[in-house]
């Protein structure tokens, strides 16, 4: 909204161009949810520390975190989500179906993650609402704003996949694009969700994801860096950076909270949202595949639960000593520290494979 209001002053003052470029409005939008999260956080915990609005801890969980974790607010989420949409609102182009698009999965996702949050509160457990609800919403929310995306968006290449290190391989999805699209975002989300249950462990992560995505979807939208790259050229996709840089900044900002040890969780609004969100980027920029090495931690994650349940129910044994995996390391005796410092570091390598895939065709 402050973007188009001052475009309409341009021609009277002449520095106002500068909020033409997207790396200027990309800044901004870094420091504005930066900065509102950092003002607003204090009083957030505050209020919900007052509200009892606390996290409830898993009783199977690592002993340590009944005795560490209890008592810790949760619904961090929508701090961020705050900090994030009125960046977003204020710093980027409203009429791109892009952004509307991920400003939608942003918003729909933190209500389900929201209501999830409060249910678990409500019942003073870690159950929530059933996986079997979750899962529909999911499905129908995705469908609804992939359907819209695709009816709406000006690229006639939305529905072919392109494979990273190979310059010509490329799989056109046809009408299968929607349901892709779907188990894409679903699946994204549901990753960030999983991974975050250590102060720190899903946070520092997705601002790695979204910091390679700001940057590949700055090039994809710009003619001549795509075509120096040979990735595909997509008009418009260079406003999602100013969305990857709010994400940036809300999440820098909620770790200055949530850094170990944590003064509040982000809970399922802020992870469905987030996850969702780099999901739907990752779609509109055609890198769905360099999404998923970018954010190997989270595949890693969701990966680690789908076993342990196959396993289970297959055999009766457990192939780790708890899922996700980062509590299995908590179990066989690592610090909590430790476990989310070295996710950290390989959420890091997978990111710099990512940004590799880029120039490696």
């Amino acid at each position: 909204m402050l973007y188009q209001l001052l475009l309409n002053y341009v021609d009277s003052f002449g520095f106002l161009n500068v909020f033409k470029y997207i790396t200027f409005r990309s800044g901004l939008s870094f420091f504005t949810s930066l900065t509102i999260v950092l003002i607003v956080g204090g009083p957030f915990i505050k209020f919900f520390s007052k509200q009892k609005i606390l996290n409830p801890i898993r009783d199977d969980g690592p002993e340590e975190h009944i005795i560490k974790k209890i008592g810790t607010p949760t619904m961090g989420g929508l701090i961020i989500l705050f900090g994030l949409l009125i960046s977003v609102l204020c710093w980027a182009d409203l009429s791109n179906i892009n952004v509307l698009f991920c400003i939608y999965i942003a918003i729909t996702f933190g209500l389900l993650g929201a209501f999830d949050d409060y249910k678990k509160i409500r019942n003073s457990n870690s159950s929530g609402i059933s996986s079997k609800f979750k899962i529909i919403s999911q499905i129908i929310l995705a469908i609804i704003g992939v359907s819209f995306f695709y009816f709406f968006v000006d690229y006639k290449e939305i529905t072919n996949l392109y494979f990273p290190f190979f310059k010509n391989l490329i799989l056109n999805l046809g009408w299968f694009f929607i349901p892709f699209s779907v188990f894409v975002i679903i699946g994204s989300s549901n990753a960030v969700n999983l991974t975050d249950g250590l102060d720190g462990l899903a946070t520092v992560p997705v601002i790695l994801v979204a910091g390679c995505f700001a940057f590949i979807s700055y090039v994809t939208g710009n003619i001549v860096f795509s075509s120096y790259l040979q990735i595909p050229y997509i008009e418009g996709t260079g406003e999602i950076s100013i969305f990857c840089s709010a994400i940036i900044g809300s999440c820098l900002g909620f770790l200055w909270f949530n850094a170990p040890p944590a003064k509040i969780f982000m809970g399922d609004t802020g992870s469905l949202s987030l996850g969702g969100s780099l999901g739907a980027i990752g779609i509109i920029t055609k890198h769905e595949i360099v999404l998923a090495i970018t954010g190997g931690l989270f595949v890693l994650e969701a990966f680690s639960v789908i076993v342990q349940v196959i396993s289970f129910k297959l055999t009766g044994r457990r192939i780790f000593k708890m899922a996700p995996i980062h509590h299995h390391f908590e179990k066989k005796g690592w610090p909590e520290s430790t476990v989310v410092i070295r996710f950290w570091i390989i959420s890091i390598i997978l990111a710099m494979i990512g940004l590799a895939t880029l120039k490696l065709r």
